[in-house]
């Protein structure tokens, strides 16, 4: 036998063994995190492993303790073992983007698991990430502030990069009064919206008509929305406000500022309701979102367990009033629905929310355009704790206006779909996560914890699915982009397959010995 024909023996055994044995390393580590049992995501145990990169200057001990992410610090071997599940058949066409939690890339994919665009930054990210229609990527990270405790939901930071990676921006509202925090949103004229708290001192709270007795804490943090326009590369001018603290209402002391009857002021937030003592971040707002045709936005207040809808037509000065503006009412709610409760049109047992995350609108051409989706996770719901992802009608005309029947609370009565797992328990994201709807007419859900991916037909069944490895592992929120949006066009490609162990060796393959690589790919599955 001759040197080449051994040679090419050698090398078909090789690649064959490579082949067969490499997709047990990431396989068999991802199904620790998940598994596909009588067709529902089984989403493993309570606990949550997570990677740190050793070049990460997050502060291990910090971490460490933290018994609510339990995290370990191995070697960033994450890009190595990305693991994608390939045989639940094809999904949407188009991209997923997201930040692991605790790293420093933004990962851009297709749905055919192959990384086809990374960004890199110098900070750990604050939460959300976009892709903008000119191919530049929007990112919240985390800056250092003082007086606001880490951990829950914190940012500080708005970065925004070109397609090359180039850093464009980095915008800081984080002192110790302010700052920014879960989501950011940027809008059709180039600004970004921005979620941030404000500090409150329990003088001021007191003033505003809060029960002395629901202050744990000498200070209080409100929730306001700001609108930036980006200047220069580390400014911009704040060209628009909304504050919460403009809007309250209260019928505890009327002696105090923003006394009422808080049942006949629905477009008013009561300031004593669940109030401050479920901890210094009263709102909690962790989501915004932006309806173009309404000039209306949309935001997620988990601490009053609703979606609030405000104009955003208004000029600041408007915003912080009851009347201007398209929709008349100024900075009021025009629209609320998660529990009525709140503003006393129901009671505890109307409540439809118990802790969620990610309101957003179906997009225009979507089936179910102008519906709104949410997360719903569930935390200490009535009975066993469970997730699931809601999609209501909010009651809403032609031009934006919202009907409320009086003395009643807002519809609808009930979500016209619900996501939940065939056992329900078996899906439960205590935190963060999020869903989208899709071109195709499928939901895509973000299982945030977990980082798992997934994607649902009206009728419940996963039709794709993906669960992430890189960095923290964790995700706050995904988004997809269809192959004809101007973003995804604008993007320089890095078809990295998701299987890079055997990539190359699969491709020789292909083009040596085909009808052995078509075979290999029956039980192997696609490589892509």
């Amino acid at each position: 036998m001759n040197n080449r024909s051994m040679c090419r023996k050698v090398t078909v055994f090789a690649v064959f063994t490579l082949l067969i044995i490499s997709p047990i390393v990431p396989l068999s580590f991802g199904l620790n995190i998940l598994t596909q049992r009588n067709g529902l995501v089984d989403l493993g145990d309570n606990k949550y492993n997570y990677f740190v990169p050793e070049e990460s200057n997050t502060n291990q001990e910090t971490l460490i303790n933290d018994p609510y992410h339990n995290i370990r610090k191995v070697s960033d071997m994450s890009e190595q073992l990305q693991f994608g599940k390939p045989n639940l058949g094809k999904g949407c066409d188009g991209y997923i983007l997201f930040a692991p939690w605790l790293y420093t890339k933004t990962y851009l994919i297709d749905n055919k698991w192959k990384v086809v665009h990374k960004w890199n930054s110098r900070y750990m990210p604050g939460m959300s990430v976009y892709l903008l229609e000119n191919g530049n990527l929007l990112r919240a990270d985390y800056a250092p502030h003082p007086g606001i405790v880490w951990g829950q939901g914190d940012t500080g930071r708005v970065e925004m990069f070109s397609s090359d990676g180039t850093q464009l921006w980095n915008y800081v509202y984080a002192n110790d009064t302010v700052c920014l925090h879960h989501d950011i949103e940027p809008l059709p004229n180039g600004n970004v919206l921005m979620v941030a708290w404000e500090v409150k001192t329990k003088d001021e709270a007191i003033a505003a008509g809060c029960k002395p007795s629901a202050i744990p804490e000498d200070i209080v943090w409100v929730d306001h929305i700001i609108e930036v326009k980006p200047i220069g590369p580390e400014s911009g001018d704040i060209v628009w406000e909304w504050h919460v603290w403009d809007h309250l209402i209260q019928d505890y002391d009327p002696s105090k500022d923003n006394y009422g009857v808080v049942a006949d002021h629905p477009e008013l937030i009561d300031i004593n309701f669940m109030a401050i003592s479920a901890g210094k971040d009263w709102n909690h707002i962790n989501a915004i979102d932006y309806n173009e045709e309404f000039d209306q936005i949309l935001l997620t207040s988990a601490g009053q367990n609703e979606i609030w809808v405000i104009d955003h037509s208004t000029i600041t000065e408007e915003a912080a009033g009851h009347t201007c503006g398209t929709s008349g009412k100024g900075g009021d709610l025009l629209y609320r629905w998660g529990n009525p409760w709140a503003y006393q049109a129901g009671t505890s047992g109307d409540k439809k929310f118990f802790f969620h995350h990610d309101a957003r609108w179906v997009e225009p051409g979507y089936p179910g355009e102008g519906h709104i989706t949410i997360f719903h996770n569930g935390y200490h719901r009535p009975g066993e704790d469970y997730s699931s992802v809601l999609e209501i009608v909010p009651p809403v005309d032609s031009i934006g206006t919202y009907y409320l029947e009086p003395g009643s609370a807002y519809g609808p009565e009930d979500p016209i779909w619900e996501y939940t797992a065939k056992n329900p328990p078996d899906f439960f994201a205590i935190g963060q996560s999020g869903a989208q709807r899709l071109p195709n007419g499928n939901t895509l859900i973000c299982h945030g914890p977990r980082g798992v991916f997934f994607e649902v037909t009206p009728d419940k069944k996963i039709v794709w699915l993906y669960a992430n490895l890189f960095g923290g592992r964790g995700v706050f929120k995904i988004n997809f982009y269809p192959p004809d949006y101007p973003g995804i066009q604008k993007v320089s490609y890095n078809q990295q397959n998701t299987y890079p162990l055997y990539t190359v060796g699969f491709q020789w393959l292909q083009q040596t010995f085909p009808l052995l690589a078509r075979i290999l790919n029956l039980f192997i599955g696609p490589l892509g």
